[in-house]
């Protein structure tokens, strides 16, 4: 019989929900947007340009899965109650259910085409060949450094940078086995 989960250890229903929640190139935005200033729901979908109604739908999944936290109700225009939410980090410790991995680069390239100046980016494309020992020390060197920064505290006043980082095998110059393109 298996072990029971610890506390620590989400069951199965719960990553898959977990999964489900992050399935969705707002949320993901959302949650950015929330990452270092809580912003209400009518913020955040200003932000997005989006309809305040579908924007509350996806800020209740991120509530009920725990990825964003509502802090105390403020007072907004004309005496009206507001929520605001900030996300709890927790999307960076979830692992990435099926389809993860598209909903990351489309939310991505959503953000990016909002960049006035892309040519201000610090961007890099490098093609490497390595055995598995060097594919695994250049993935844990890199996972290091973005979770060293991830842990740091946000800098008051500091300038809001997005880091988004792709490690994958070139399938285009596979050896002997390559189909080319076209």
């Amino acid at each position: 019989m298996p072990a029971e989960p610890t506390a620590a250890e989400p069951t199965a229903a719960e990553r898959d929900a977990d999964a489900r929640a992050l399935a969705s190139t707002l949320r993901i935005r959302i949650l950015r947007l929330c990452l270092d200033e809580a912003l209400t729901n009518r913020e955040i979908a200003d932000r997005l340009g989006k309809n305040p109604a579908t924007v509350l739908h996806h800020v209740r999944t991120l509530v009920d899965r725990g990825f964003l936290v509502a802090e105390p109700v403020r007072r907004g225009a004309r005496g009206s109650r507001e929520v605001p939410y900030r996300a709890t980090g927790k999307s960076w410790r979830t692992p990435g259910g099926a389809g993860r991995t598209r909903v990351l680069v489309d939310a991505f390239l959503e953000e990016f085409a909002l960049v006035p100046d892309p040519d201000e980016a610090q961007m890099a494309r490098l093609g490497l060949r390595l055995d598995e020992a060097g594919y695994r020390e250049l993935s844990e060197r890199v996972q290091a450094v973005l979770e060293d920064f991830a842990a740091r505290p946000a800098t008051q006043g500091g300038t809001p940078y997005s880091v988004f980082y792709v490690l994958h095998e070139d399938v285009t110059r596979r050896r002997g086995d390559a189909t080319p393109a076209g």
